[in-house]
């Protein structure tokens, strides 16, 4: 074969998929609580802003600068308040790309990456693209979830490079505690490793509070991830950024690389690039819908939740998602194809996301709020029937 072992994935849809196909296909309503596209879920924008922003002339000139426009990077600075400097920001197409250069920075073919379970199953297909491995460390749930630092420390292996932290995790909703900052600080300086840190969901807190960044984490290297998709629910313009901290002896020869793999890539969407600071001021209307969708929707999953004794949500502090456990009669892809099958209800089974037992299942809580209630009403009628 031709084709390289990369990319030898299984492409045979999964059964979730044929479920929802077949559901599809017989003309059912699907009541869709795994929803992730901020832009089809009823929010309001400010259209002449976003548009009339990409309409700037300067975007007819080619001016390539590896790192992104200097407007662009002093926009996302500003954003963080503690990064003064534009110089540690680099700009890129999507954290997924970002996650890519800093592969690429961190590791040579074989090296290992310690990732987080359970967490976002993007990392998979990043790793094999990459010549990188995953090593997984474990969260573990008592009343929240927590770093399992013993598990960590056991997947420190002499290729081990880097650490990649999800701030707040996602599906889990955990933050990283000011204590696990230290201990995460310490872990690297005795192991020699690097922090990547993905916080696109950093301002959606539940409680209101401001939880600080690792972009400004000087203690060892680390590399903070965000981007507009979640910031300001602009997942289509596809402007991402990595922003740089640490000591200098470390930071500093890392932006240099960082500029050269970016310069190959060559740069991004001018029109983006230019039209930044307004699409980041676009969050400060954005999120406080976002909030109150996912406040409401909370709101409503307890009060179903109270009214019956088989399921129950675990602790979440911030993000999208929440996290059920639901009796375990069956596998959680059993139970999602069959809430498909029966009652036309999409979610997302436990396992997609690496959860270590069965009887999890993972819901957005950004879906339409009737869709949410009447959706949550049907799946939790189907598993105390069961």
């Amino acid at each position: 074969m031709m084709f390289s072992r990369r990319t030898d994935w299984n492409l045979a849809p999964n059964r979730l998929t044929l479920a929802l196909q077949e559901a599809l296909r017989q003309g059912s309503k699907i009541l869709d609580l795994t929803i992730s596209n901020p832009t089809r879920v009823g929010i309001e924008y400010n259209q002449s802003a976003v548009l009339d922003a990409l309409g700037d002339p300067r975007a007819l000139d080619y001016d390539p600068q590896p790192q992104g426009v200097r407007s662009a990077r002093e926009a996302v600075a500003k954003y963080y308040s503690s990064v003064g400097d534009p110089h540690r920001i680099i700009l890129t197409t999507g954290t997924s790309e970002g996650y890519s250069f800093l592969f690429r920075l961190l590791s040579n073919p074989g090296d290992e990456i310690l990732v987080p379970k359970p967490s976002y199953p993007l990392f998979d297909f990043l790793a094999e693209l990459d010549d990188v491995k995953l090593v997984p460390y474990s969260l573990f749930y008592d009343h929240l979830w927590q770093i399992d630092f013993h598990s960590l420390e056991q997947a420190v292996g002499e290729k081990a490079r880097a650490i990649v932290l999800v701030h707040p995790n996602n599906p889990t909703g955990s933050f990283v505690s000011a204590q696990e900052r230290l201990e995460l600080n310490a872990v690297c300086r005795r192991h020699n490793l690097a922090l990547i840190v993905d916080e696109v969901f950093l301002d959606y807190g539940h409680d209101g509070q401001v939880r600080p960044t690792f972009a400004a984490n000087d203690e060892v290297l680390t590399f903070s991830l965000s981007g507009l998709s979640k910031i300001s629910a602009l997942p289509q313009m596809k402007l991402s950024w990595i922003a740089v901290s640490g000591p200098p002896s470390d930071r500093t020869p890392a932006c240099q690389r960082l500029e050269v793999i970016a310069d190959t890539y060559l740069s991004m969407s001018a029109p983006v690039q230019l039209a930044a600071p307004v699409l980041l001021e676009q969050r400060r209307s954005v999120q406080p819908q976002l909030m109150g969708r996912v406040r409401a929707n909370l709101a409503e999953l307890d009060r179903q939740l109270g009214q019956q004794k088989s399921c129950s949500r675990l602790n979440l502090e911030g993000g999208w998602y929440a996290v059920l456990r639901v009796p375990v009669t069956r596998s959680d892809e059993d139970f999602a194809v069959e809430l498909v099958r029966s009652r036309s209800v999409l979610v997302h089974p436990g396992h997609f996301y690496d959860f270590a037992n069965e009887g999890h299942l993972v819901l957005s809580l950004i879906a339409p709020q009737e869709e949410f209630r009447v959706g949550v009403q049907h799946l939790l009628e189907f598993a105390n029937q069961t």
